[in-house]
């Protein structure tokens, strides 16, 4: 019986899936411990089925190596396929750029016999940069799934800043999920290498939390993002954090009752224009030079005008969402 699932959600991810898999062959585990690895090829156009059939073909592995192909294109469409066919009930969940430690699938394991009312938890992300980062790149690192929240474990459940953790290293539990997300989702997360809406990973947990599950930080679970150069380009950043502002309403809504939001609507809108222009009074000056400031400006007016955002979703609304108020 497979007692844990790594998956990892792969896109045109041939040059990249060899690194991922030589980080779990050196994996330490408990000599008892049944894992498996499945990745989920969301549609890829390279060799990614090729590398994952040799790797098959290749020394014996200390894990069950599976393949699936999803051909919807969109992260929460592969977070959710690799759910279903995962074979245990703890899923920890590695982006195609992300590198565990040694202790991660061990640590995922004992973490989550000790925590079995932990719907989902997760740990530190660091940046593996092919660039240094730009100045003040602290202050936006979160946009990039890159996060370090001390070492001492803690329930997101409790936070009232309601942040959440991202979806890169994230670990669900498969009954936990089955139980409490619906089938659809109103935020499908990156296409490919397009960015869309991206906020897919708050959603799901959003619904977690709501069901009353804990979320839950364990600073031991630590992996690498790879972050190339391209990503600290100043359209890339930019897009990112439009991306996720333009997301915010869905987000924001998900959490209060149908009555509730033509009222949380007026408020988080005016406190989004006060911050926005605050933001922009004093950052003018260098918003030109300032990648970090233009990006803290861009994410604040994405989410001001994210109720009115029209663009087509690949999909219909998660149940009990709705459409987003206009």
């Amino acid at each position: 019986m497979v007692q844990l699932t790594v998956a990892i959600r792969a896109y045109n991810a041939a040059s990249r899936l060899p690194k991922i898999l030589d980080c779990l062959q050196r994996q330490v585990v408990p000599a008892h411990l049944s894992w498996e690895v499945l990745v989920v090829d969301n549609n890829s156009t390279d060799d990614t089925p090729q590398i994952i059939d040799r790797a098959k073909r290749a020394e014996p592995l200390p894990f069950t190596l599976k393949y699936v192909l999803e051909d919807r294109q969109g992260a929460a469409f592969a977070r959710q396929r690799a759910l279903l066919e995962a074979g245990a009930d703890l899923v920890g969940f590695l982006d195609d750029d992300n590198y565990p430690a040694p202790n991660w699938v061990a640590e995922i394991w004992e973490f989550g016999q000790q925590h079995p009312g932990a719907g989902a938890f997760s740990g530190k992300i660091f940046g593996d940069f092919e660039v240094p980062p730009p100045p003040n790149f602290a202050h936006i690192a979160s946009y990039m799934a890159l996060i370090d929240r001390g070492d001492q474990p803690f329930s997101y459940s409790l936070r009232k800043d309601r942040v959440l953790p991202p979806g890169a290293g994230l670990v669900i539990r498969k009954s936990a999920w089955l139980k409490s997300v619906p089938k659809d989702f109103s935020i499908s997360g990156p296409v490919g290498h397009v960015l869309a809406l991206k906020g897919e990973d708050i959603e799901l947990l959003g619904w977690l939390r709501k069901a009353g599950w804990e979320i839950l930080y364990n600073p031991n679970l630590v992996i690498l993002h790879h972050i190339p150069a391209w990503r600290l380009e100043r359209d890339y950043l930019l897009a990112l954090v439009r991306s996720i502002g333009l997301a915010q309403h869905l987000i924001r809504m998900q959490r209060l009752h149908q009555w509730q939001r033509p009222f949380f609507l007026a408020g988080y809108m005016t406190h989004d224009f006060l911050r926005m222009v605050i933001h922009y009074a004093k950052y003018y000056p260098v918003l030109s030079s300032d990648v970090v400031a233009a990006c803290q400006l861009e994410k604040l007016r994405s989410a001001l005008v994210s109720p009115f955002y029209r663009r087509a979703l690949p999909h219909r609304p998660a149940s009990g969402l709705g459409s987003p108020l206009l």
